[in-house]
């Protein structure tokens, strides 16, 4: 798996760079939803969860561009969890762009079109933000409104 964003900082791997993509702020998820087995944001001062489009990293095809990150090895079983977890991505072969070989095949996550016309949605509202500690964690400036919200899993 190629990770970038937050998925470097929680798996051990190889430093490696992704060919022909960019990096930016080009996904989200809607959290006035609540998704069984996901998660929400709420406001630490109220508990209350707002109403606003929570923004995430995502690569996205580019001619020419490179995306600096990890690749890491994962089991079938782990895979399965990754594709559950990465809900706002859609996982595609980038085997041949990335300039560490394993031997094997290489995965990345790419926003899906539903997290990116969440995001365009939330801008035009002016309603897309990033948490304050995801922001962190990646060091990716943003021009997004940066929030400090607290992340709660939701149960199946």
């Amino acid at each position: 798996m190629f990770g970038y964003g937050s998925l470097p900082a929680e798996e051990a791997g190889i430093e490696c760079r992704l060919h022909d993509h960019g990096l930016g702020w080009d996904v989200a998820m809607d959290n006035r939803e609540v998704v069984p087995g996901y998660k929400v944001y709420v406001d630490p001062q109220t508990g209350i969860r707002p109403a606003v489009e929570v923004a995430y990293l995502s690569i996205t095809p580019e001619p020419g561009a490179s995306v600096e990150g990890v690749v890491f090895p994962v089991s079938d079983a782990r895979l399965e969890e990754l594709d559950r977890r990465e809900r706002n991505y859609v996982r595609h072969d980038v085997t041949d762009l990335v300039d560490a070989d394993l031997g094997g095949r290489v995965w990345a996550y790419v926003g899906s079109l539903a997290g990116r016309l969440r995001l365009a949605r939330g801008r035009r509202r002016g309603t897309a933000v990033v948490s304050r500690g995801y922001v962190e964690k990646v060091d990716v400036p943003t021009d997004l409104p940066v929030r400090t919200l607290l992340r709660r899993d939701v149960g199946p």
